[in-house]
């Protein structure tokens, strides 16, 4: 059997802008995290997170952990688009984790990230010739929050 590796792809950071909470609904107390810019960038790749086009549709589940549902648009450097879609969870097993967690505004995205999970699935579409072996790849992804946004390192998986 195969072993599983993992190489760095990016780090991406995300800005959050003003989270509209949608209420409990059938499915959960559903939150919608607008994504109004960022970037990212890795040995292979790097660009911008295109404004206005991005947004977690997240939800809070009757257990307290969040439900992620992110679609992005990114633009390389080169000007090549990328559509990138996860789904991850986050959560504590305590409240000073959760709390941590969910604590957007705190300056260093470090501070207490130990304390929650925080773990994405991406998935890449792209028309780009140069970049498409995205389209046939795997990812995960470890995130953090904090100084307005959203941190992930994100590994193609091998």
């Amino acid at each position: 059997m195969q072993s599983i590796e993992l190489e760095l792809l990016f780090t991406i950071q995300g800005q959050l802008g003003e989270a509209l909470d949608l209420g409990n609904t059938p499915e959960g107390n559903r939150i919608i995290f607008p994504v109004i810019g960022g970037s990212f960038k890795g040995p292979k790749i790097e660009g911008e997170i295109v404004p206005g086009t991005c947004a977690d549709w997240g939800r809070m589940r009757s257990d307290g952990s969040l439900s992620i549902d992110v679609r992005l648009s990114l633009r390389t450097v080169e000007g090549d688009l990328i559509f990138m879609s996860y789904l991850g969870r986050a959560g504590a097993d305590h409240p000073e984790g959760l709390a941590a967690a969910f604590d957007f505004a705190k300056p260093d995205p470090s501070e207490n990230s130990d304390t929650y999970y925080f773990r994405i699935l991406p998935l890449f579409e792209t028309s780009s010739d140069k970049y498409a072996w995205l389209n046939k790849i795997v990812a995960v992804g470890s995130g953090m929050t904090g100084a307005g946004g959203v941190i992930y390192t994100v590994y193609t998986v091998k």
